[in-house]
């Protein structure tokens, strides 16, 4: 009995590691930065969009289009850093950060407006990553290539796939083309769905990248998928990228960058619940955490951009308790 449950306990540890404290730390801060400067994308590609309508000219010429697009590019290097140090139902959500912060800038350099209630939300919003944080899975339930195979080749994983695949190819040549400009959901479903790729394969290349340069049978195999992997997140990049910037071309950043954050983390939650089943070492108190976090998130959200053409203010709420006495 006592070998057999030393034996439990070992495999336990091996199929869900708990990274060191330090790790966990640097991938927090990875993590934080990273949304932030997301977060300042959207508003600066629109800036750039709305500056070369002025001009008459393409935004591929605007050089603040560009610094949008560059700090895109970091914000999705920082993510590939903290998908290798912390779990991914942990860095998602953390994107939440970025939209008040993409708020709060689109306030001065698109004067979109930003009220009491938009400033609540901003509010709420961190304070429900905070909670995210408190009660997030501390252990990885993936941790070797093959394991990471092993999930790639389950029939849940690859019918989850099929149909994204089905409804990316529904969106994208049939229904995009005509109602994309006039509803932003389309725009938000396409890259959203394709977050179900890119966070995926993300934290696999991190995995398979550890076996690459060990002198083992298993390197190759490593490589190989390493591969497809860069190829699979090159793609859906390069889709994401161009019906971003569509969206940005037809709405206003703000509403986007917010709807986009709430689907986007629920399907990446969903398509990472399903592969890698980091839900499997959360706790019913956890869970319940969680998803506090995630509403409260979700609330200061739906805050920020429901009620931001609200011409309120705490002087108007003076003014009316005063005119009342």
């Amino acid at each position: 009995m006592g070998t057999a449950g030393a034996a439990a306990a070992a495999a336990a540890g091996e199929g869900a590691r708990s990274p060191s404290p330090a790790a966990v730390s640097l991938g927090l801060g990875v993590a934080v930065v990273s949304s932030l400067v997301n977060g300042s994308t959207f508003v600066l590609q629109k800036k750039g969009i709305v500056r070369a309508k002025r001009r008459g000219t393409s935004y591929l010429t605007d050089i603040v289009w560009w610094a949008g697009t560059i700090a895109m590019a970091l914000g999705q290097i920082g993510n590939f850093l903290a998908y290798t140090a912390v779990p991914t139902v942990l860095v998602t959500p953390l994107g939440a950060l970025g939209v008040p912060f993409g708020s709060i800038l689109a306030s001065y350099l698109l004067k979109e407006k930003l009220n009491i209630l938009g400033k609540l939300g901003c509010l709420l919003s961190c304070a429900g990553s905070v909670v995210l944080i408190i009660h997030s899975p501390k252990s990885e339930s993936v941790t070797t290539q093959a394991e990471l195979e092993e999930k790639l080749t389950n029939p849940v994983f690859v019918g989850y796939l099929c149909i994204v695949l089905l409804m990316l190819l529904l969106l994208i040549f049939w229904i995009a083309p005509a109602h994309g400009p006039t509803n932003i959901m389309v725009y938000i479903s396409i890259c959203s769905l394709l977050g179900s790729f890119t966070v995926p394969s993300t934290k696999g290349i991190g995995l398979a990248a550890q076996d690459i340069f060990h002198n083992n049978p298993s390197s190759q195999r490593a490589l190989c998928l390493c591969l497809v992997l860069l190829a699979v997140l090159g793609c859906s990049i390069i889709v994401q990228f161009r019906y971003i910037n569509k969206a940005l071309e037809c709405f206003d950043s703000s509403v986007f960058g917010a709807i986009y954050y709430v689907v986007f983390t629920t399907l990446v939650l969903l398509a990472s619940a399903i592969l890698f089943r980091e839900w499997s070492n959360v706790g019913l108190v956890d869970f319940l955490g969680m998803a506090c976090g995630f509403t409260t998130v979700s609330v200061g959200i739906v805050l920020i951009q429901v009620f931001k053409e609200f011409n309120f203010n705490l002087g108007e709420m003076n003014k009316s308790n005063m005119k009342t006495d």
